[in-house]
């Protein structure tokens, strides 16, 4: 049995996710939301984004995908193609009775696993601000809403934003 594939991202209203490998905006809302929708389960990343966080995220099992053939990391699983990142993550869901396997980014990873997913959880960042990283173009009409929440700038965020959940139809 195949463990469902799920994307979580951040992604600004004109689809920017990064500029220069960093985030561009400060949401602890988000933050929190992603640590929920992350623990416990498989988390495969691009070795650009694991190396703007720095470390393995207590919790998850990371696995890295890289073209760099040296690339190694401690208390991640380090992988050289997708097919290979994406049989790490259904074995460790399976060791770990985990019940999804995360894509978390970047814009590459994203762009590579879209029409593999089954769910997305997105948070629309209401802004439009420069960037060098996009989440990838989907046809919204193959996506079924499960869950819409919208919530206001404040003290902990620094725009607007709305936690969209998306399940695939086909």
């Amino acid at each position: 049995m195949t463990i469902p594939l799920i994307a979580v991202a951040a992604l600004a209203d004109n689809h920017v996710i990064g500029n220069d490998n960093r985030l561009i905006w400060r949401l602890k809302t988000d933050l929190r939301r992603f640590r929920a929708l992350t623990l416990g389960r498989p988390l495969i990343m691009g070795r650009k984004t694991f190396q703007s966080i720095g470390k393995a995220l207590p919790g998850r099992y990371t696995v890295v995908l890289t073209r760099d053939p040296h690339f190694g990391a401690e208390g991640v699983t380090v992988t050289h193609s997708l097919e290979t990142a994406l049989a790490a993550g259904q074995d460790l869901a399976r060791q770990h009775g985990a019940d999804a396997v995360v894509i978390g980014g970047g814009a590459d990873l994203y762009d590579q696993t879209l029409l593999l997913c089954d769910r997305l959880h997105l948070t629309y960042v209401h802004a439009e601000p420069e960037g060098d990283a996009l989440f990838p173009a989907f046809t919204r009409s193959e996506w079924l809403e499960t869950l819409r929440e919208d919530h206001p700038q404040g003290p902990d965020d620094e725009h607007p934003f709305t936690f969209l959940d998306l399940k695939r139809r086909i």
